[in-house]
């Protein structure tokens, strides 16, 4: 692998770890954001849920720009774009503001996921691309780790405004690709294809061309959907069902979503190597099926120390599957078109599941946590229903729906 492809792949994995970072630090200042403006819980479940439909505008946006022109530049804009629509809610005191610039940083988010990916996929070989996507993954787990650490140091001393203002730390990774790595030489296409994609430019509608086609996309949507609701459903709003119904003060819930974050690090590796080697219908079912069981289940934990353990066992299936969307989407969907389909299936997911934060933040307040999780566990067992009527995954050759002369 040559030097320039090395930087290109390390800054797009970290990349997808420093956005998760700055979504991060929704989650350990909701509660505190709360009180201070004054929020009943729907208007706080909004935030989460804006930030979503940010994405799905990126997303759509930048899968395009990134299938046309080049990926490594159309990544570096939309990292630069969360990166300081979040250090600029260090300034926020009204909520249409902070909605606004959540929004914004939602755009550079749901641009990136997709096209970072792309490169990685454009570099390392099809029969690693699971485990690349856990790599991936794992780094992003690092990011909200740190979120979490610099929640529990800084949120006391500076508020939750401080913890915002280290929204600006991936622009220094912006710098060091923009000065370091040679764009143009990453992923380059021959004359043909380039000549191909200007004369027929890719687009959204291709993931909905054909019958097959769209059965796929569709089917992938609505398990991205489950998988983002059920994420950001725990992620935003369990830290704050704890300090609230269980008198956990922000330290300890912190300590608390560490655990969770590491019992996901460890989901994500061992869901990539079950990915590779037994192909998506196995290792989405064992994962689908268990992260039903285990979500229900943490409704009977009571003690410090059960929540902990609940919350990394929680954790391990519901995010370690998370990375295989990302695999399977650029194994079944051409090149011409594979950020494109990877940030229109993630950003339709995140923005329909995103409803879950104010759905979950009403079910909170009329009926309480174990009618929460009983929701979340039952949206689980749909994914997987959808997953096993899927036939494209019966078998781990992944052979492509779309056929290409890359196939």
């Amino acid at each position: 692998m040559k030097t320039n492809d090395k930087r290109a792949l390390v800054s797009s994995i970290l990349g997808s770890g420093l956005d998760d970072m700055n979504v991060m630090f929704l989650s350990f200042s909701l509660s505190s954001i709360i009180t201070d403006l004054n929020l009943s819980g729907a208007a706080a479940g909004w935030i989460g849920t804006i930030t979503n439909l940010g994405m799905l505008l990126g997303g759509l946006v930048f899968g395009v720009l990134a299938d046309r022109y080049n990926k490594f530049n159309v990544f570096k804009i939309t990292v630069l774009i969360f990166s300081l629509a979040t250090g600029f809610i260090y300034f926020v005191n009204h909520l249409y503001m902070l909605y606004l610039l959540r929004f914004i940083a939602g755009i550079g988010v749901g641009g990136e996921y997709g096209v970072a990916f792309s490169i990685m996929a454009g570099i390392v070989p099809k029969n690693k691309l699971g485990r690349i996507a856990s790599l991936n993954g794992i780094i992003g787990q690092v990011g909200s780790i740190t979120a979490a650490i610099l929640a529990a140091v800084i949120a006391p001393a500076l508020g939750w405004r401080g913890l915002f203002l280290f929204g600006f730390l991936p622009v220094l990774l912006i710098l060091w690709a923009h000065f370091s790595i040679d764009s143009e030489t990453i992923l380059e296409r021959d004359a043909e294809d380039q000549v191909i994609i200007e004369q027929d430019k890719p687009k959204i509608k291709e993931l909905f061309a054909e019958p097959e086609t769209r059965r796929l996309t569709i089917s992938l949507m609505i398990m991205a959907t489950v998988q983002i609701a059920g994420y950001f459903g725990m992620m935003n709003w369990l830290p704050t069902m704890m300090q609230q119904q269980l008198g956990i003060s922000v330290s300890d819930s912190s300590q608390w979503m560490i655990a969770t974050i590491l019992g996901m690090s460890l989901g994500m590796f061992v869901f990539g190597q079950l990915f590779d080697q037994m192909g998506p219908r196995k290792s989405f079912g064992l994962f689908l099926f268990s992260s039903a069981i285990s979500v229900y289940l943490f409704t009977l934990v009571n003690t410090p120390w059960m929540i902990i353990i609940g919350g990394a066992i929680v954790g391990f299936f519901v995010n370690g599957m998370f990375t295989g969307y990302a695999a399977v989407t650029t194994l079944l969907y051409p090149q011409r078109i594979r950020t494109i389909a990877n940030n229109t299936i993630l950003n339709v997911g995140r923005a329909v599941g995103g409803f879950s934060s104010v759905i979950i933040g009403k079910i909170l307040e009329s009926s309480g946590v174990p009618m929460v999780m009983l929701f979340l566990a039952s949206l689980y067992l749909i994914s997987l229903v959808t997953m096993l009527s899927i036939p494209d995954f019966k078998s781990k050759n992944y052979a492509p729906l779309i056929q290409s002369a890359e196939y």
